[in-house]
């Protein structure tokens, strides 16, 4: 729509990093001198509470040979929202050298802030299951969990996203009387504080200032010239020498160079000039 295509897989990550906080929950079964008899991981896969159901409605006694198993779990992103309280300024840019061309930066403008609501369901056929994986789950949210995500690899941008728990509702699915009961499930509501960014951009790199005044004092009656370049040696020392320094040409915007400032009288006064020149 705004003329660039970009997609920096953000919200697919989010939705990743989500089902992976909850991949590795076990429910044990005991007998009753209290052994443990099973140890079930219970699964987790992306989907509306509603696909899980009407396969429970349709066979209600999880008896077929390809049949939905319980307990598991499944989760949704419900809605995203616009998180005006976290915007920061968007004059500010993310920056990093271009590693294929080191004469040039990758530039990205600030990130804008959204809030991503996120579903869980955990479906089990008897209340014990259910604390089970409940028990596992809590704890960790005081109210919110951060997880440490890696969203522009080619920015090199790591960023904290909390999960925070908004609350827990429990639900019985059954028809009949009590004792059919097809399932029992406990709903927990999060939202993810997340980041969308936009395109990358590469862009040339300043390597010299020039600037041209007229200071207008009675002990600098002309004008004046300073000059502003890296200082490199050949040996990879910094300097701010610019006669010993390489060409500004080879040095790259990720170099250890020092500044160089080079001072030039121009003779008599005139208007105060300012420019800049970018190689």
């Amino acid at each position: 729509m705004f003329g660039r295509t970009f997609y920096h897989e953000s919200i697919r990550k989010y939705i990743i990093v989500f089902g992976n906080m909850f991949n590795s929950i076990y429910v044990q079964r005991f007998n009753n001198a209290g052994t443990r008899i099973q140890n079930i991981k219970v699964p987790i896969a992306y989907g509306p509470k509603q696909k899980f159901l009407t396969r429970l409605n349709q066979d209600p006694n999880l008896d077929r040979d390809v049949a939905l198993s319980l307990p598991r779990m499944g989760f949704e992103m419900t809605g995203i929202q616009y998180a005006a309280n976290r915007k920061t300024t968007g004059l500010y840019k993310n920056v990093i050298v271009n590693n294929d061309d080191k004469s040039k930066l990758k530039t990205q403008y600030q990130p804008v802030p959204y809030d991503f609501n996120i579903s869980l369901s955990i479906f089990v056929r008897n209340a014990d299951d259910g604390a089970q994986v409940l028990e596992q789950i809590l704890p960790y949210f005081q109210p919110e969990w951060t997880n440490n995500v890696r969203l522009i690899p080619e920015m090199d941008i790591v960023l904290d996203v909390p999960t925070v728990l908004q609350g827990t509702t429990i639900e019985d699915t059954y028809e009949g009387d009590f004792e059919s009961r097809r399932a029992l499930i406990y709903n927990l509501d999060f939202l993810m504080k997340g980041y969308i960014f936009g395109p990358v951009s590469n862009s040339g790199i300043i390597k010299r200032a020039i600037i041209d005044f007229s200071p207008n004092m009675p002990e600098s009656p002309g004008e004046e010239r300073v000059k502003v370049t890296p200082g490199l040696l050949a040996n990879g020392d910094p300097t701010t020498n610019s006669s010993a320094s390489i060409a500004i040409g080879s040095i790259a915007a990720n170099s250890n160079y020092g500044i160089a400032e080079d001072f030039f009288d121009l003779g008599q006064p005139g208007d105060t000039e300012l420019w800049v020149s970018q190689n």
